[in-house]
């Protein structure tokens, strides 16, 4: 009897265990649902943040651009600052309303950001402002993103597309996920393939002069020997492409980046920009305000490298170009400049070549400057200088001279 009677209490321990812990796991997720209604004729997106569950957010903080961003609504208590507003949801549903104005035009007349009657082409990082939140220990989100457009409108995002339109928001290690990347949408046309694991699209507007299944077609040649350096690549990969008045240029994002129309696949000088975006997306690093040139330099290094590595030009065409970027850099007179571009970019790139060599010598081929690549990506966020040291000297096994600071300092 008493052995019985002990039977049903583990029983029922082990049930109420089971279920104690099933509630508790339903209690620590909420949804997110981000409701973009795309209005061309407007050039804005009504934009509503929805949130549901249990246990939600105390506090939201919204980092605005207050160029964009206007006309905040909500039930729930909200307070305005500058470029600041902190929403602090309330019971277990909750809904922050506001207006996106997507045109972003520079100062030179091109446009980073664009709408139109028949597509718009813009970030969703930027469509929803960077959110600070405060969670209870233990809450995470579980985050969609749905899209409203006119009639023969579609989209391309990179993320996963559960039902007509909306996608599946996938940030790993963020407890409040949002979307990041670009995002095109509209009358579009795009070619795709499974490269190197990779889910790949090429899309840009109809009607445009836009060779997508040619540049599908150089990812083929060339993507597999990015992941080679970087196998943690995303899984998904968006490339937007589209013509004047966008921004002559590449710019990366999320999973994703924009190439210009009339960009060429393979520059003059041998170098891609295409597989310089591509790298900026593998490895997810920023400059720390000196370090711009590590960050630039490593994406055109691997601009002219992968190609070397794919086929795509020979030893002796890597030689001359190299040979061009280190004419060129010796107009860059500094490294360490907030921005890196041209001929300190060209500097950094023959660097990056330098600290390849000095590795592979010092290993006898066991290593090579990939290794600090794949470190760096596997580090993500800004990069140092002295971070960079320490990587490339662990790969050699030795400090390498071509980051010493004689080999870096002003001319």
């Amino acid at each position: 009897m008493v052995l019985h009677r002990l039977n049903s209490v583990i029983l029922f321990l082990t049930v109420w265990l089971v279920i104690s812990s099933s509630v508790s796991r339903a209690a620590e997720r909420f949804d997110i649902d981000y409701i973009a209604e795309i209005k061309p004729g407007q050039g804005v997106a009504e934009v509503r943040i929805q949130l549901r569950g249990a246990e939600l957010p105390r506090k939201l903080v919204l980092h605005l651009d207050e160029d964009r961003h206007s006309d905040l609504q909500t039930t729930d208590p909200l307070e305005i600052k500058g470029d600041k507003a902190t929403w602090r949801p309330s019971g277990d549903k909750a809904t922050l309303n506001y207006q996106f104005r997507i045109d972003e035009q520079k100062a030179s007349g091109s446009y980073d950001s664009r709408i139109t009657p028949d597509w718009a082409i813009l970030r969703t990082d930027k469509l929803i402002p960077p959110i600070s939140a405060t969670l209870p220990a233990g809450l995470r989100s579980r985050a969609y993103l749905q899209l409203e457009m006119p009639k023969a409108w579609s989209a391309a995002l990179p993320y996963e597309e559960v039902s007509g339109d909306r996608f599946r928001i996938k940030d790993p290690g963020r407890r409040f996920k949002r979307p990041k990347g670009w995002m095109i949408i509209g009358k579009i046309g795009s070619r795709q393939d499974i490269i190197a694991g990779v889910s790949t699209r090429v899309a840009a507007p109809l009607g445009d002069n836009i060779r997508r299944q040619d540049a599908l077609a150089f990812l083929n040649w060339n993507l597999p020997e990015v992941v080679k350096v970087f196998p943690e690549f995303p899984e998904r990969l968006l490339v937007v492409m589209a013509g004047d008045p966008m921004w002559l240029g590449g710019l990366s994002g999320t999973r994703s980046l924009f190439m210009h129309a009339d960009r060429p696949l393979i520059s003059g000088n041998r170098t891609s920009s295409l597989i310089h975006e591509l790298v900026h997306v593998a490895t997810g690093i920023r400059g720390d305000g000196q370090s711009d040139w590590i960050v630039e330099g490593l994406a055109e290094f691997y601009a002219l490298e992968i190609l070397r590595r794919s086929g795509g030009i020979s030893d002796d065409r890597y030689q001359e170009a190299l040979e061009g970027l280190e004419e060129w850099g010796q107009k860059s007179r500094s490294l360490f400049r907030k921005r890196s571009s041209g001929a300190t970019t060209a500097r950094a790139a023959v660097i990056m070549a330098a600290v390849d060599r000095e590795i592979r010598s010092a290993s006898d081929n066991r290593a090579s400057i990939d290794d600090v690549a794949r470190g760096l990506a596997k580090e993500r966020g800004k990069v140092t200088l002295a971070q960079f040291r320490r990587l490339a000297e662990k790969a050699a096994g030795k400090p390498v001279e071509a980051l010493s600071e004689e080999s870096l300092a002003d001319r």
